[in-house]
C-alpha cells in the first residue's frame, strides 16, 4: 500500500525574507502616494472639517431685538451738583477724600454723571433723584450723539423717582412694560452709562427675586421700598437707566447695586415708578395718604404673644393724635388684617397701598382688637412729611444702661403724646435686674434722674454712672401713661 509523500517544511530565513519583502512594499506605497498627493482623510477629521466649513445660519441672540428697540432711548446724563454738606453722592465723596471737609469750603460745582430714558415724544426723562438732586446743570447725550440741556420737572425722594425734560424733535422713546407681571427667573436686561464712561453698555441677567425692602440705599435711602433684585451687572453710572424685559419694555428704573457683593443689584418697579412720574408732570409733586400711625411686622413670636394662630397682618405701636386713624377710633395693639377690602399681609406693600389711596377718601379697614374682628371706617388724610418726621420711631432699638435698663431718646411726636418736655424711653427691662425688681416696663419714660432734666441716652447714662460713683442709688422720675412716680434704682452689684 504507497503512502502520500510528506511535504518538506520551508526553512524560516524563507519566512523572514518574506516579512521583509513585505514591509519593503508598504513603506514605497506610503512613500509614491505623499509624493503624488494621495491622503485618505479619517472620518473624524472629515466631520471636523465639515463643522468649520458649514455654511448654516448663525441663530440671532434673542437680545439683539431688546437692544434695537430700547437701546436708542437710554441717555447719559452729565450732572453738575452744587455741594458743600454731604449728599451721599459717589463723586462728592471722592472729591471730600482728596480735598478734605473742614466746614467751610464753600460750594462748589463737582461733576457726576448717571442714566436715564426717554419715555415720550414731549422729552421726559425717567431717571433717580439722586442722580439729580442739587443738579446745577443737566446735559443730556443720546446713543445717536445729540447733546441737549435739561431741566427738572420734579423729583421724589421717598421713592427715589425724579423726571426731567429736554426740548428736541425725533426723540427715540421706550416702551414701558409690566412689573406686576415679572416672575423670579425671567430674563432681565440692564442698560446704562456704568462708571460714566462705559456708555451703551448691556448687561443680562435675570430676576433673582421681587419685593426688597428695608434697603439702605447708598446716596439716598428712600421711604417706600419694594424692589426688584437683578444679577444682571449694574455699576455706579448705571443708575437711573431702565431694566428691560424680553420684549425690550422696561420693568424697573435701576437704583442701587451692594458693593460688598457681585450678581445682586436692585430696580424700583416700573408701576411704582409710572404712578410717581405721572404726579410729578401733572403736579410737580406727589401726593400721598396716610392713617397716621407707626406700625411693627407682624412675627410669629408676636402673634404667639396676642394668640393668633396667623402672622399676617401689621400691628400698631402708636396712634398719632388728631390723625385719621385716632378720630376714627383705631388704638394702640389693633392688628390691621384688611385694608379697603384686600387683604393685609406685609408691612411694605400695606404701606405703599395706603400712600397710593386717594386722599380724603374713606375706606374700610378691618383689625382684630382683644382677638374679635371689627371695621372702621378711616377717611384718610394728606401724608404731611414734617408730621411723619416728628412721629417717626427712631432707628436705633437702644442702648443698655446701668441697672438692666434699655432706653432711647423720644421723638418729638412721643413727647407731645405723653406731655413731656424731654425724657428717654425704656425699650427693654433685663430679667432679674435691679430695675426688673422696682417694676420698670418698656415704654415707661424717664423725665429725671435726681431731680435733674434728661433730654437724651447720653445725659440719663452720665447721671446713673455719677449716682454709682457716689455710691448711692438712682431715683428716677418715671412716667407711666397720665400717672408719675419716683422709683430708686439700685446701681451696686
Amino acid at each position: 500500500m504507497a503512502s502520500d509523500p510528506v511535504r518538506p517544511i520551508p526553512p524560516r530565513r524563507y519566512l523572514v525574507a518574506g516579512g521583509i519583502l513585505l514591509l519593503v512594499g508598504l513603506v514605497i506605497g506610503l512613500g509614491l502616494s505623499a509624493g503624488l498627493g494621495v491622503q485618505v482623510s479619517s472620518r473624524a477629521a472629515k466631520a471636523s472639517l465639515d463643522a468649520v466649513t458649514s455654511t448654516d445660519p448663525v441663530p440671532a441672540s434673542p437680545f439683539v431685538s431688546v437692544v434695537e428697540k430700547a437701546l436708542p432711548a437710554v441717555v447719559f446724563l452729565d450732572v453738575k451738583k452744587k455741594v458743600g454738606q454731604s449728599t451721599g453722592d459717589p463723586q462728592e465723596e471722592m472729591f471730600r477724600r482728596f480735598f478734605g471737609e473742614d466746614g467751610q469750603r464753600q460750594r462748589q460745582n463737582v461733576p457726576s454723571s448717571g442714566s436715564g430714558f426717554i419715555v415720550d415724544g414731549s422729552g421726559h426723562i425717567l431717571t433717580n433723584n439722586h442722580v439729580v438732586r442739587d443738579a446745577s446743570d443737566i446735559t443730556v447725550t443720546l446713543n445717536d450723539k445729540r447733546t441737549f440741556k435739561a431741566t427738572v420737572v420734579g423729583t421724589d425722594p421717598e421713592t427715589d423717582v425724579a423726571v426731567i425734560k429736554i426740548e428736541g424733535d425725533n426723540l427715540p422713546v421706550i416702551k414701558l412694560g409690566d412689573s406686576e407681571k415679572i416672575h423670579v427667573g425671567d430674563w432681565a436686561v440692564a442698560m446704562g452709562n456704568p462708571l460714566g464712561m462705559l456708555r451703551g453698555s448691556v448687561t443680562v441677567g435675570i430676576i433673582s427675586a421681587r419685593g426688597r425692602s428695608s434697603l439702605n440705599i447708598f446716596g439716598g435711602t428712600p421711604m417706600f421700598q419694594d424692589f426688584i433684585q437683578t444679577d444682571a451687572s449694574i455699576n455706579f453710572g448705571n443708575s437711573g437707566g431702565p431694566l428691560c424685559n424680553i420684549r425690550g419694555e422696561v420693568i424697573g428704573i435701576n437704583t442701587a447695586i451692594n458693593p460688598s457683593g457681585q450678581g445682586i443689584g436692585f430696580a424700583i418697579p416700573i408701576n411704582l415708578a409710572k404712578h410717581v412720574a405721572d404726579q410729578l408732570v401733572a403736579h410737580g409733586s406727589v401726593s400721598r395718604a396716610w392713617l397716621g400711625v407707626n406700625l411693627a411686622e407682624m412675627t410669629p413670636e408676636i402673634a404667639d404673644g396676642f394668640g393668633l394662630r396667623s402672622n399676617d397682618g401689621v400691628i400698631i405701636q402708636t396712634v398719632i393724635k388728631d390723625q385719621p386713624a385716632d378720630r376714627a377710633g383705631l388704638r394702640r395693639n389693633d392688628i390691621i388684617i384688611e385694608f379697603d377690602g384686600a387683604p393685609v399681609t406685609e408691612l411694605q406693600k400695606f404701606r405703599l397701598k395706603v400712600a397710593d389711596a386717594e386722599v380724603g377718601r374713606t375706606v374700610p379697614v378691618v383689625v382684630l382688637r382683644d382677638g374679635k374682628r371689627m371695621t372702621l371706617n378711616v377717611k384718610l388724610g394728606p401724608r404731611d412729611t414734617e408730621v411723619v418726621a416728628n412721629n417717626a420711631r427712631p432707628a436705633e432699638p437702644g442702648r443698655e444702661a446701668l441697672g438692666g435698663l434699655t432706653v432711647r431718646d423720644l421723638t418729638p411726636g412721643e413727647r407731645q403724646a405723653a406731655g413731656v418736655d424731654q425724657g428717654v424711653m425704656i425699650t427693654d427691662v433685663r430679667e432679674g435686674s435691679p430695675a426688673d425688681e422696682e417694676n420698670l416696663a418698656a415704654e415707661m419714660v424717664i423725665e429725671e434722674v435726681g431731680g435733674k432734666p434728661v433730654p437724651n441716652v447720653a445725659t440719663f447714662t452720665r447721671l446713673l454712672q455719677e449716682a454709682k460713683s457716689r455710691g448711692k442709688h438712682a431715683v428716677l422720675l418715671v412716667r407711666s401713661g397720665d400717672d408719675t412716680q419716683f422709683v430708686p434704682l439700685r446701681l451696686n452689684n
